[in-house]
This record gives structure tokens, sequence and C-alpha cells, in this order.
């Protein structure tokens, strides 16, 4: 198979914000005690943390972390995870059914996300509480000193302020399975008003507004247009929510699954930008996809866990090698419209549907999920560019075209290169011709792929046998890299360029 991919500065899509590459992490199963925390394991620092996952993370380059929830949220007291941990309550956690220690809190997770080099981009309780424990809240956050609330975070050992900048009005508020379920009219009005008193305490901060927990909600459209008309100048962003699985064990479906991804970021912006026209504003909203990965894998095991446990192990997910494509085409698609989705977090980041796993008292380990990830992290940082791509495509049942070739590149000028990202979705070797018009390239200073690896494999705590290999199979011609993407394969082309004059 052969495919022209033509690549040029003036097509630039967007600037890419460094929060693009967020994650999550909720308090539910493994995800906080037994994951990021384990006091009894070897490698736990003063506080409790594991250091081996510490490393894990820093490697990410994970510059945003979603906190404390997700469902758990709705439910959650944010005055219980403050203050002298033995004063701390034992609660029900009605999302997940599972007993909440606070034990961990706001301020070990915010030396936590501190250590790995992260910020918090803090949930409210729009569910069972409202307003009133949001603005104090923020107060406690980042008020500098001087009132009740800014005094109890110095009297609990934080003298600065977190200074937390990002902030989401609740959680899923479209779900019936959510704690506290609103309607549209109901939840736009409450986020209205909640993101004004908290933005009275700080108007510095950033607001993301509930949208549709997926896609395929019943009211998914009727509810954006009907929370952006009530809240629109009040909030900046609005969220997605979506998660991808396999229940036909259909390869090229699976492996589609980005365009459903893209036709759901096209739908939203659309949507939008129509209030902002209906409402003659001159003010943009962008998108927080605050909620995306694959998650299919742990639905009949959850099935089976006890309710009212500790830690639970819930949603422990073990990806493989089909599992790492499409994350790599679902990470190209965010790149595609990093002109209007300016926040996304995977979710979540340790043992939850996440790219770490861990053993008790045992090891930590890199999924499959989590190299195509950590890459695009780490390169794909300045100005996606849209390339113009010549390549065969096939049928699914949803999509008349998927090209077999899904790919971006990104433009880094401060650092001289350019970087191509790409999935060969088809069963063959692909042919691939790089056409650069106004790009001088002077080298390819490295190209890795993932492949030649049965779809079902996964990685195993002694074994990470998926994960990047260098490879040699290019070449230069004058402005013109002809490279092979072998079948079923992710790939990262790293090429040196002339500075931009």
């Amino acid at each position: 198979m052969k495919a022209k991919m033509s690549v040029n500065r003036t097509q630039g899509i967007g600037t890419v914000d460094r929060r693009l590459y967020g994650s999550f992490i909720e308090h539910m199963g493994r995800a906080v005690y037994g994951g990021i925390y384990e006091p009894s394991h070897p490698s736990a620092n003063q506080a409790g943390f594991r250091q081996d996952v510490i490393e894990l993370v820093k490697e990410l380059s994970v510059p945003l972390i979603r906190y404390p929830g997700g469902n758990f949220v709705s439910g959650f007291d944010w005055e219980d995870s403050i203050g002298s941990r033995n004063q701390r309550p034992k609660r029900l956690d009605l999302a997940w059914r599972s007993i909440e220690t606070n034990q961990v809190g706001l301020h070990e997770f915010a030396k936590w996300c501190q250590e790995v080099g992260a910020e918090i981009n803090m949930a409210v309780n729009l569910g069972t509480r409202g307003l009133d424990a949001a603005r104090n809240l923020v107060e406690y956050c980042n008020y500098p000193s001087g009132t009740y609330w800014s005094e109890k975070r110095r009297e609990h050992g934080q003298e600065e302020p977190f200074a937390i900048k990002t902030w989401c009005l609740g959680n899923e508020m479209d779900g019936p399975w959510q704690i506290g379920h609103k309607t549209a009219k109901e939840y736009g009005r409450l986020a209205e008003e909640t993101a004004k008193a908290m933005k009275l305490v700080d108007d510095s901060i950033e607001v993301v507004l509930c949208g549709s927990s997926s896609s395929s909600m019943p009211t998914f459209g009727e509810w954006e247009l009907t929370v952006l008309d009530q809240a629109y100048e009040q909030v900046d962003y609005l969220s997605l929510h979506q998660y991808y699985g396999n229940p036909t064990d259909d390869l090229k479906h699976y492996l589609a699954r980005s365009l459903d991804m893209d036709q759901f970021i096209s739908g939203v912006v659309a949507m939008c930008d129509a209030i902002k026209a209906k409402k003659h504003s001159k003010k943009q909203i962008n998108l927080s996809f605050d909620e995306w990965n694959i998650w299919y894998h742990s639905a009949e095991h959850d099935l089976t866990v006890k309710p009212w446990q500790v830690a639970p192990p819930l949603l422990e997910d073990h990806y493989n090698f089909e599992d790492a494509l499409l994350l790599g085409c679902l990470l190209i698609t965010l790149l595609k419209h990093s002109d209007r989705v300016k926040i996304a977090c995977l979710a979540q980041l340790v043992n939850v549907i996440a790219p770490i796993m861990t053993e008790e008292n045992g090891s930590a380990w890199r999924q499959t999920i989590y190299y195509p990830f950590m890459q695009v992290a780490t390169l794909g940082q300045g100005v996606a560019l849209r390339p113009e791509i010549t390549v065969d495509s096939y049928s699914t049942s949803d999509f008349e075209e998927v090209p077999y070739l899904e790919s971006i590149a990104v433009m880094n000028d401060d650092k001289n290169e350019l970087v191509v990202f790409a999935v060969n979705r088809g069963e063959e070797n692909m042919e691939l011709s790089l056409d650069f018009s106004d790009i001088q390239v002077t080298e390819v200073s490295d190209f890795s792929e993932m492949s030649g690896h049965d779809i079902k494999t996964v990685n195993q705590p002694d074994k990470e046998q998926i994960k990047p290999v260098k490879s040699t199979a290019y070449e230069q011609k004058d402005q013109q890299i002809h490279c092979l993407l072998k079948s079923l394969s992710w790939n990262v082309i790293r090429m040196s360029v002339v500075p931009k004059i």
C-alpha cells in the first residue's frame, strides 16, 4: 500500500495547549489508595506516596490532573479532606459503593501534584451541594489570608494559596446515574450562579461547564444548547466525555472509533458557536475533553466486586496492542482540533482504566497505552499542522471512508523540530512519502515504531514487551522522506528543520 502526505506551515490548525495532555485521578478503586498512595510500599516517601509511580507519572509529562472526580465528587464534602488526618471522617461513597477514608485529601494531593509537576483541575460538588460550598472551596484554595477559610488553610500548614486556576462545575450532571442529577435547565442555572460566585472570590480562575457525558446520551445536543444558553457569559469551557470499547471484536471497526470522536468534537464546537451567534457575544467557548479513554475490558469483573470496601479493584482494564493503536488515533484526533480543544484529561492515570498499573507491595508498570500518550505529550508541542493525505480507505457500518493512514504533524519552532505521528490501520505495510513544500528538513533525528505484535498482547509487570523501538526503514531524497509504516503500527517520526525566517 502507498500513501502520500504533504506538510505545509500555512496549514496551521492551532497552537497546542499543554493542558491537552492532562489526566485524571478520582477517589475510586485503587487510583488513590494502592495506586499513588501506599505508605507500606518499599518505595513510599515520607508522605506515603509511591516513588515508583511518581517517576512514571513524571515520564508522562502530565501538566494537569482533574480531581477528585468523576462521579465521586457529586457526593463529596470537601471539608472532610482537610485538617488532621486522625479527625477526618470515613464516609460512604455512594457513587462507587465504597468506603472513603479521606486519608488523602486536598493538601496531600496538592503536594503530590507539585512532586509530579502537574496543576490541579479541581471539580466542585454540584450534586448534593452547590454554590456556597464551591465558593468556600475557592476561598480556601486561592485567597491569600485574613478570611475564615484562607486562615483555615494556613492553620493546616499551607501558608501560600494553592492558586488552582481550572475548575469543573460538577460532573456528568446529565446522567441519571449521577448523585444529584439535574435537568439541563436546573443545571444551567446552578452552574451560572456558582461560576459567578467563584469568580467573585477569584476572578483569575477558568471554569468548565458540564456538557453531555457522551455523544450517545438521548439529550445530547439539547443539553449543550440549553446549558450554554443559560451560562455562556460566566463559563470558559464546555466539557466532553467519551469512552470507546470493542464489544464486537471487529478490528477495522474498532480502529475507526477516532472518527466518532472527530464528529463529536465538531458537533459540540458548532453548538458553542451557535449560542455565541445567538447572543451576539464576542466570547469564544473552547472545549475541555476532560474524560476520554478506552474502557471495556473490566466490565464483567466489576459486576462481581462486593460493595463497601476501601479501595476495591474497579475498572482495572489491562490494555492490549490494538488498544494502543486506537489510543494513538484518538490522540491524533485531539491534535486535529487543537484550535478549540484546549484541555483534555486521559481518564484515568493509575490502576483505574489507566496507563500505569501497580501491584500491592509490588511493582508498577507501563501499560501498552502508556507509550503513545507519553510520546505525544512530550513531543507534540508547538503548532499542529493539517497535512494533505492521499491514501486508500475502507468502510465500516458507521463510516463509509476510513483512511488506512491516520496522521498529524506538529511544528515546534522553539526546537526547530517537526514531528509526525502516524497510525497504519491496515494489515499490510505502507510506503509513505512525506513532502514538505515550505519546510526545509535537514535530517530524520529519530523514527520509532510499535508494530509486529499480536493485537491481543498485553504488557505485564515483568514484561513490558509492547513499547517503541527504533526503525531505520526510511530514506531522505531532497525534500522528500520515504518511510515504511509496518502493518498495524504506531509511528513517531522526528525531523530537524531549518529555523523559520
